[in-house]
């Protein structure tokens, strides 16, 4: 057995086997992307798909072995950019909506830091007509209310 194929008698086993699998794949294939596009928005965006395919213990053994690929000055340089202010780490500008505009916005403002979320926000409450931004007014000091 190559291990992807089980006997049907170890039905749970082999579905984990699969869904590691899967994992495995969606992770190589994003990294693969990353590396032909090799821009800073495919390496960040990258991130996303690593929380949500890797566990932490692997996430951390990945970051280890490709810091420790790197010469200890590189490795150094690059931790510090990672977990520093050198580069700070931002959800960049909002992507056009999959489904509609509130998710893709939810979706935005979770990865992004909160100087963007406010710069965002006044940018956007600015260029809402009048009554729109009496109307987001009311429902935010309503919110708060409540």
């Amino acid at each position: 057995m190559d291990g992807l194929h089980m006997p049907a008698n170890d039905r749970g086993h082999c579905a984990s086997v699969n869904r590691t699998a899967h994992r495995i794949d969606c992770v190589s294939r994003s990294l693969g992307y990353c590396m032909l596009l090799d821009n800073l928005d495919a390496w960040l965006g990258l991130a996303c798909i690593l929380r949500a395919r890797l566990s932490p213990t692997e996430r951390a053994a990945l970051a280890y072995v490709a810091l420790k690929a790197l010469s200890l000055e590189n490795a150094q340089a690059v931790a510090d950019a990672a977990l520093g202010d050198a580069v700070p780490s931002t959800a960049g500008q909002p992507v056009a909506p999959l489904f509609n505009h509130m998710d893709e916005a939810a979706f935005w403002a979770d990865m992004a830091a909160p100087d963007e979320r406010e710069a965002y926000c006044l940018a956007s409450f600015k260029a809402m007509p009048y009554e729109r931004q009496s109307a987001f007014l009311d429902f935010v000091q309503g919110r708060q209310a409540a």
